[in-house]
Parts: structure tokens; C-alpha cells; sequence
């Protein structure tokens, strides 16, 4: 199978523009820097008539030792599930190979809905084109768009998107945790509705961070839930998408009029201000990739900063851990930067106060300091476009350094479905839609 080959920017940077589909036949639109594709995704043009929201993110990581991202593929193909936040009827989705080490070779690619297991629920798989061609080799540190595809894909929808890697990968670029099971098969088995082949099975997400729609007259834009395990929805159960995004998209689609998509950008153990192996670039590092970069983007949610917290009581260490003791001011610091950055590219951003984490493997007393003066810092400096107080919504009120039991996952730092849902809830929808209340 003969693939395009295309000279790409680093990662962080959409260079493969797709095709309208346009009374029945694509129209191309050649190659675009993210900026111009943000400007033609917020003002629209000529050769493209309707805006793209991001329906479903997740933010590309680095192989994990030991994991089966770190030996990769080879003539397999990988079937992720992922759910929707909103529905459209244009779909196209973007690859990564952002922390690969070789070129990848993408052979063959579909999008289907998805049913019980890894079958589709209706209609076959629909292939994904690049450029017309139904292959691609995206270069090291490189994302690649699919051209768009007529799918009704429904708001709340679990949709699979195959994707079959002809020759060895190396090193795959993947998101770690995605309380999603996923499959993977021996073989091209990237148009089958049959989940006989896929007999492995993984939690992690493989070679895809976005899946957008264009959007209806109704959507506003993508909300960005930029954050870390609790963004990311670390002990929800699994295969429920009960994360706290999950819940908020739920609750905006409840009602009628207005409406936003919502990507999850959160990585488990994420920090503010360093980078890790295990648990993602810091959110300085990543911020303009996995939030201005997602089509529609129109506002952020920041809740990260108490693995900064947490981390820092441990020894130092030159890779995991360069950063010893970290202060209050220098978290503060990165939020300012952060917000500086997302009101650069236009950009609203909330800020959502730190959970209480009293009982968590890495607690510390000073930590606690360190959590209280940021989430003061947060409520009153007025820096925000808006403050989302989720430390108020899941605290004990007989002991507001811990998690309320009823919300406690039982690590004492995550919450368990009910808090998830607590903490959606807990967002003001006129705030997000700019609404009176």
C-alpha cells in the first residue's frame, strides 16, 4: 500500500489539512500552521464554511518502560475507543507520532461507531483518507489530520477509531491512562466490524489525541479540561467514561440551546512545572499543543499543581525529579504564565481550586501550606477569567483536609464516580457559556 509522504513541522503543529466533504466529493486544502488553521477554524473562509470543535481529546505521552507502548507495533492494528462529547455529522481525526522515534507508517485507518465490545453498531467501518491517499507516514515528532468523512457521529457516543501499523513502530506515542479497554489484533483488521481478531486488550490509547466534528450553529466552541489525574480521571471505573469531563459534557448536552464541546487534556501525575517520564510534559510545555492547538478552542479549565506539591518531598532525582521543595509562588508563577498564554491566543481560562489530599501516600504538612495558599491565591487574585471552587465541593466538613468519604476513591487524593460527578455538577454552565446566571 503506497503511502503520501509530506515534509511536517514538529508536533504541536497541524501541517496535513483535510478535505471538505462537499456535495458528495472532497474539496483539499493543502498544508496549514496550526495558527492558520485556528484562524480558519475560528473565522471560516472560502474553502472552509463550517468551524471544527474538538468532540474527544487526550493528550499525547512519551512509552513507558515496561508498558506496551515502549516495544510498540508491528503489522497490528490498534482499536481505540473513545467517547464523544458532541455529535456532527463531518468527522476527521488527528494522529500523533509526537514522542515517536522513527517515522510511522500508518497503513490503513477507519472510524466507526461503536457498539457492545469492539463491533460497530451500525454501518461498516468508514475508511480515513490523507490527502485522498489511504496511507501515511507521519515523521518523528509529527501529527497528521485525516481528511473529513461523512459519519453521523451522536453527542455521548462511543466510536472506535482502527488504526493498523504495517511495519514496526518503535517507541509508541500514547496516553497512558485511558479507563477505556482498547484492542489491538494481528494483522490489517482496520476495516473489520468483527472483534474476533483483537484479542489483546489495553487500557491506553495509541497514535490518535483528538477526534473533531464540525460544529452545529449551537456549539459555541471546545472547553479544554487541562489538568492531571483527577482531570484524567484516575479510579473512575472503568469503560463508563465517569470522568468529571465526561459528567460536564453530559450536563451540557441536558440542556437546550447553546452547548460546548469538552476535550479531556488531563495526564495522570502531571505537573506544573516538571516533566516526567511516567506522567507527561510539564503543562507549561504542553500547554499551547494540547489546549490552544484543539480545534475550536475557546476557554480552559486549569486544575493541576498538587503533584507539584507531592512529588516535591521526595528525594530529587536529575530525570523524575529535578525540582526540590516547590513553592506555592513557584506554582503560581506557571499559572500566571499559563494564563498569559491563554489569553495571547484569545482564550478565557477558570481556574479550579486544588482537592484536599490529607491521607495520600505523599501528604506532607508543609504540602498542605502549599495547597491552602495556592487555592487563596486562586479564589481572590482576580486573575481568572472565573473560579471553580472544587476543593469546597468534594472536602470533609468535619475535616476539610480530606476528601468527603462519600467522594473518596479510597486513596484519599481521587475521587471515586459520586465525586466526579459532584464536581461536574459544581460548574457553573452560565459561566462557561458566558450566560447570565
Amino acid at each position: 500500500m503506497r503511502s503520501i509522504r509530506v515534509a511536517f513541522r514538529p508536533a504541536g503543529w497541524l501541517l496535513v489539512a483535510g478535505a471538505l466533504l462537499a456535495a458528495g466529493s472532497l474539496i483539499p486544502l493543502g498544508f496549514a500552521s496550526a495558527s492558520q488553521q485556528r484562524q480558519r477554524d475560528s473565522q471560516g473562509g472560502s474553502r472552509q464554511p463550517n468551524p471544527w470543535v474538538t468532540s474527544w481529546g487526550a493528550s499525547p505521552q512519551v512509552a513507558v518502560p515496561g508498558s506496551l507502548s515502549e516495544t510498540g507495533f508491528d503489522d497490528q492494528t490498534v482499536r481505540n475507543i473513545v467517547f464523544t462529547s458532541v455529535g456532527g455529522d463531518v468527522v476527521r481525526v488527528r494522529f500523533t507520532n509526537t514522542f515517536g522515534s522513527t517515522p510511522l507508517d500508518i497503513g490503513q485507518a477507519s472510524i466507526a461507531l461503536a457498539g457492545s465490545g469492539t463491533t460497530a453498531s451500525t454501518g461498516r467501518e468508514v475508511p480515513l483518507s490523507f490527502a485522498g491517499q489511504p496511507s501515511v507516514e507521519i515523521p518523528t515528532g509529527a501529527e497528521a489530520l485525516s481528511d473529513p468523512v461523512r459519519l453521523n457521529v451522536p453527542a455521548l457516543q462511543d466510536i472506535a477509531v482502527n488504526v493498523y501499523l504495517p511495519d514496526a513502530t518503535g517507541p509508541a506515542t500514547q496516553h497512558s491512562l485511558g479507563q477505556q479497554t482498547n484492542y489491538v489484533a494481528s494483522g490489517n483488521h482496520a476495516l473489520d466490524r468483527s472483534s474476533s481478531a483483537f484479542t489483546t486488550q489495553t487500557q491506553s490509547w495509541f497514535f490518535i489525541d483528538a477526534v473533531d466534528v464540525v460544529r452545529s450553529p449551537d456549539d459555541l466552541g471546545t472547553l479544554v479540561t487541562f489538568g492531571d489525574s483527577i482531570t484524567d480521571g484516575f479510579n473512575s471505573t472503568v469503560n463508563a467514561n465517569a470522568r468529571w469531563p465526561n459528567d460536564l459534557a453530559r450536563r451540557l448536552d441536558d440542556r437546550s440551546g447553546f452547548t460546548l464541546a469538552v476535550a479531556d487534556e488531563g495526564i495522570s501525575g502531571d505537573r506544573v512545572l516538571t516533566s516526567d517520564v511516567c506522567c507527561g510534559e510539564n503543562a507549561l510545555a504542553r500547554f499551547d499543543r494540547d489546549v490552544v492547538d484543539r480545534a475550536g478552542a475557546r476557554e480552559v479549565i486549569l486544575l493541576m499543581g498538587i503533584n507539584d506539591f507531592g512529588f516535591s518531598v521526595t528525594p530529587p532525582n536529575p530525570v523524575t525529579n529535578p525540582l526540590t521543595d516547590v513553592s506555592a509562588a513557584q506554582v503560581i508563577a506557571g499559572y500566571e504564565q499559563i494564563i498569559a498564554q491563554a489569553h495571547a491566543d484569545g482564550l478565557k481560562i477558570f481556574g479550579a481550586t486544588l482537592t484536599p489530599f490529607k491521607g495520600a501516600g505523599y501528604y506532607s504538612d508543609a504540602g498542605e501550606l502549599k495547597r491552602e495558599a495556592v487555592n487563596t491565591w486562586i479564589r481572590t487574585s482576580g486573575v481568572f477569567d472565573g473560579v471553580i471552587d472544587f476543593d469546597k465541593v468534594v472536602r470533609d466538613p468535619s475535616d476539610p483536609l480530606m476528601i468527603n468519604p462519600p467522594f473518596d476513591s479510597g486513596d484519599h487524593l481521587h475521587p471515586n464516580d459520586a465525586g466526579y460527578q459532584a464536581m461536574a455538577n459544581a460548574i457553573p454552565l452560565s459561566l462557561l457559556l458566558n450566560l447570565r446566571p
